[in-house]
């Protein structure tokens, strides 16, 4: 099924790509975005969803001091989140904090927690933590994986250990292990890389071209979902790395987001290059769905394809679940057009 959306809008001033879910925010549906103009003072904007879930309201737009090509919230500070910005010459990275009284300011500013320096190149993410307070981060750039310790009280961060890649590999994005807190998944040009941070040293690899996103399932062990630029979306038991159990068709065009809800087993969301969101469901392994999951009946086989969101006008590279109401997700595409979502009507029915 495919159609319009229904959801409710919101416009950035300014081009964007990067929206992060509000994760420690527990008394609101709240989602964090920031704009990527080269030439104007880029904004980051953070969202709430009003109580009776007709309207998105601005509850706080401050000014960032370049374009933000990664945006990621703190799991555990509401006020606190990250960001890689490019200054038109080079790349870099910084942890930032939303004055104490923002509703109150006319104007408040940004602090700057941290700076994420000694990077060499291009730097493609921040990884927090992935559930809880704790003080590791995680910085990728196209050579090296930084983990880190913040220390938010003394406005500071010190590298613990860096490894390089390797020759010929250079990294892009990559995602924490929620089950396994040592590992972490990264992706390059032709694989997938999975790094132990107790020894910062690769123990595995999937061999695979051009993954643009990758994303744990938080409900299952063992289980990755890749989103691939030509060949649509697979789904991995770690397992069993050589050959993915399932394989979605992904988009028109390159597959660029893939998130796994974090509360309803097999439902998943991508976006891409083809200004399309799709919503799926599929059984991520053999077993049955576990109790209190969203699952069909035994007798019916579904399309895997529930419903694709296809009136944006610009390639949709944002996507964020929210933690808080796990069937509400939010969207950006690259013409700054913000759209929350209920994939509520949408879901199979138990």
């Amino acid at each position: 099924m495919q159609g319009g959306s229904s959801g409710i809008g919101y416009g950035l001033k300014y081009q964007a790509r990067c929206i992060s879910d509000v994760k420690a925010d527990t008394d609101h549906t709240s989602f964090i975005t920031g704009t990527l103009s080269l030439r104007e003072e880029n904004e980051v904007h953070l969202l709430r969803l009003s109580s009776g879930g007709t309207e998105l309201i601005c509850e706080g737009l401050f000014s960032h001091p370049n374009e933000i090509w990664d945006l990621s919230s703190c799991p555990f500070d509401q006020r606190i989140f990250s960001t890689v910005f490019s200054t038109g010459e080079s790349f870099g990275a910084a942890v930032w904090q939303i004055p104490e009284l923002y509703g109150q300011l006319n104007s408040p500013q940004l602090e700057r927690i941290a700076s994420l320096d000694g990077h060499v190149g291009k730097v493609n993410c921040i990884l927090w933590w992935p559930s809880g307070r704790n003080d590791k981060l995680i910085s990728i750039d196209e050579e090296n994986l930084f983990l880190w310790s913040l220390d938010c009280s003394r406005k500071a961060a010190q590298v613990q250990s860096k490894e390089s890649a390797g020759m010929m590999h250079y990294l892009s994005g990559g995602a924490w292990d929620p089950h396994d807190v040592n590992a972490v998944a990264a992706t390059c040009e032709s694989s997938v890389q999975f790094w132990d941070l107790r020894t910062m040293k690769k123990t595995s690899s999937i061999e695979r071209g051009h993954v643009r996103k990758v994303d744990y399932d938080t409900r299952k062990m063992h289980m990755l979902v890749t989103a691939e630029d030509e060949s649509g979306i697979h789904i991995w038991d770690l397992r069993m790395p050589k050959v993915p159990i399932d394989e979605l068709r992904g988009h028109s065009h390159w597959t660029w987001a893939v998130t796994c809800n974090p509360e309803f087993d097999g439902v998943i969301l991508s976006s891409g290059t083809d200004s399309t969101v799709n919503l799926w469901f599929t059984s991520t392994t053999s077993d049955e769905l576990t109790s209190g999951s969203v699952v069909a009946s035994p007798t019916q086989k579904l399309d895997p394809l529930l419903y694709s969101f296809n009136d944006y006008e610009d390639s949709v590279y944002g996507l964020a679940w929210s933690s808080r109401e796990p069937w509400i997700f939010a969207s950006l595409s690259y013409d700054g057009r913000v759209v929350v979502e209920s994939v509520k009507p949408f879901l199979p029915k138990k």
